[in-house]
């Protein structure tokens, strides 16, 4: 797939670790300069303004990773589960948007957390005025969720009406508006230009509903549009740089990176994978088979099989998994992996796959340097009692 041949230039020397014999595997390893790098990549790409930036910290799951973006100057984020938002907050972060439509003891939960961290800006969406009473009291902000044809949440972009009325719940409520949330994420298209032509389209009709807003009286704060794929195409959009509004773009996985990012994204961007999952090799079952230790329990399956490449063996082919095991297809005249071999992999899918370990490598320079909790793993305890940030 085009995806995982988007690596097959990569070096594994860059990304050997020392002492890895000391290491239980499948291990999640982290790789401190390369995410580093892959922030002030993005940054560049922004034109070294942080503010234009709202990543999903879906990917970076860790406190110690947000606590870097935070430090790198990115402090406005997106999130989905309470365990991120309490995550976000605590690494310092002054503004997030749970873009998720919360309901019941999930939204009270997110109202406390709001209370726990006064210093940071909480916002939430909505896509109906009814959904608007169970915010009312609170310090929560609201975005309205519009539906850019993902068909998953959100109001449709040409139901003005319908998005006036919300618009002037939330003021009812005296609540705040914060302005419009617009997930294009069912834009994928390998084809570069054609993945932007169809987020134009797309963004045409988004904007015709602002116009329209803006014409019955509603100030539009901000507007946040894109993932990863449609990142590229979000910045070219003209409409966007002349906008009243604040634009800006939410991709996560640009942070880590993985090998769909890498085929989807410009290559003069300079992202590199700074993510690995190490498996060892456990066993040779037929002539042209083996087996590592890193099922989809560890490299998530979600975006279909193969679920990983595997990094300085091209030639390798990762079969269908099952839970702990990862079969590879080794071709005729290939060398064939020893019992024991560390194995590099570099997920089609990082964030599920992050989500997958209790605990990461931190690594440095080819060093291990210190070993972090996968902080936002899961979820908080569903009796409402606060999990730990720590």
């Amino acid at each position: 797939m085009e995806c995982l041949a988007a690596v097959s230039s990569l070096s594994l020397d860059a990304y050997q670790i020392r002492g890895l014999d000391e290491v239980l595997t499948p291990a999640l390893a982290i790789y401190a300069d390369m995410v580093d790098a892959n922030v002030r990549a993005i940054l560049r790409v922004l034109g070294g303004d942080a503010n234009r930036w709202r990543p999903h910290v879906k990917t970076a799951k860790l406190g110690f990773i947000m606590r870097r973006l935070v430090e790198a100057g990115v402090v406005n984020f997106k999130c989905a589960t309470t365990l991120e938002l309490l995550t976000a907050c605590g690494a310092g972060a002054r503004d997030v948007l749970v873009a998720y439509p919360m309901q019941g003891a999930n939204a009270a939960r997110v109202k406390e957390i709001a209370r726990q961290f006064p210093s940071a800006r909480v916002s939430a969406l909505v896509e109906a005025a009814a959904g608007v009473a169970i915010w009312a009291g609170s310090t929560v902000s609201l975005f309205v969720d519009v539906n850019p044809g993902m068909n998953r949440t959100g109001v449709a972009p040409d139901r003005t009406e319908e998005v006036l009325g919300v618009v002037r719940a939330i003021r009812s409520a005296g609540l705040e508006f914060r302005g419009l949330h617009y997930y294009d994420g069912q834009l994928r298209q390998e084809n570069l230009a054609e993945r932007t032509a169809a987020a134009h389209r797309s963004y045409d009709g988004l904007m015709k509903l602002a116009t329209a807003l803006e014409a019955g009286g509603v100030a539009i704060p901000e507007t946040v549009t894109a993932g990863t794929p449609t990142l590229p195409c979000s910045l070219a959009y003209a409409g966007f740089r002349s906008s009243r509004f604040v634009h800006r773009v939410s991709p996560g996985t640009v942070v880590y990176g993985d090998a769909t990012s890498l085929s989807l994204l410009p290559a003069e961007y300079g992202l590199r994978p700074a993510v690995m999952v190490v498996s060892r090799v456990i066993s040779h079952p037929a002539p042209n088979i083996v087996t590592c230790d890193a099922g989809h329990k560890s490299v998530s399956a979600d975006a279909g099989v193969p679920t990983c490449a595997v990094l300085g063996r091209p030639e390798l082919t990762p079969l269908h998994p099952s839970e702990e095991h990862l079969p590879l297809d080794v071709p005729p005249g290939a060398a064939v992996p020893a019992i024991g071999e560390f194995l590099f992999l570099l997920p089609r899918h990082v964030c599920p796959t992050v989500n997958n370990f209790d605990d990461a490598l931190i690594v440095r320079q080819g060093t291990i340097e210190r070993v972090e909790r996968v902080t936002a793993r899961g979820r908080e305890t569903p009796l409402g009692v606060a999990a730990a940030a720590q």
